[in-house]
């Protein structure tokens, strides 16, 4: 019987934890006003989709204005063979020079997103056409975003190639 009510409880441990433990789309956190306030990351990926929608047109339309605005000011972005660049200064020289590649066609494509109210988490691949030659480059990314006066900006951003960029004239 002792054994009996080990088992039980073992059991009933295992499956409390198993409950507990299992992702929701909406967690909950006490503000620092006492109040519970509910995280969705539901609607937190579509706002972060509607701003990596313009992230990728603002290069193929030469928006620097938008493409400086949307890193934080401590920004960090990590391009391909290249150390990292520090500051939303710094990256928008960055930002010139991709600009200037004459980019045709820009992509990104979520693979994973998660985060809180903090700092939010996108992963994925991306696809770049751009240049004369119509060079094909495709590629992984991730973006980390964080609040700043309200509003959600990259603040880490790092991408590379998969394949040896392809010239499709």
């Amino acid at each position: 019987m002792k054994n009996n009510s080990i088992f039980f409880l073992a059991f009933l441990f295992a499956g409390l934890l198993t409950v507990s433990c299992k992702n929701n789309n909406n967690t909950s956190k006490i503000s620092d006003k006492g109040t519970a306030s509910v995280f969705d990351s539901i609607a937190m990926k579509k706002i972060i989709d509607e701003k990596t929608n313009k992230f990728t047109q603002a290069h193929i339309t030469k928006d620097t204005a938008y493409l400086n605005h949307i890193f934080t000011q401590d920004a960090k972005a990590y391009p391909p063979n290249s150390d990292a660049v520090i500051g939303r200064a710094a990256i928008a020289v960055v930002n010139s020079e991709w600009v200037n590649y004459e980019i045709k066609e820009f992509r990104e494509e979520s693979t994973s997103f998660f985060g809180n109210e903090d700092y939010l988490i996108d992963e994925g691949k991306y696809y770049l056409r751009y240049g004369e030659n119509n060079i094909v480059d495709k590629g992984k990314y991730i973006n980390i975003w964080k609040k700043e006066n309200g509003d959600w900006k990259i603040y880490s951003n790092i991408w590379n190639t998969s394949l040896p960029a392809v010239a499709t004239k």
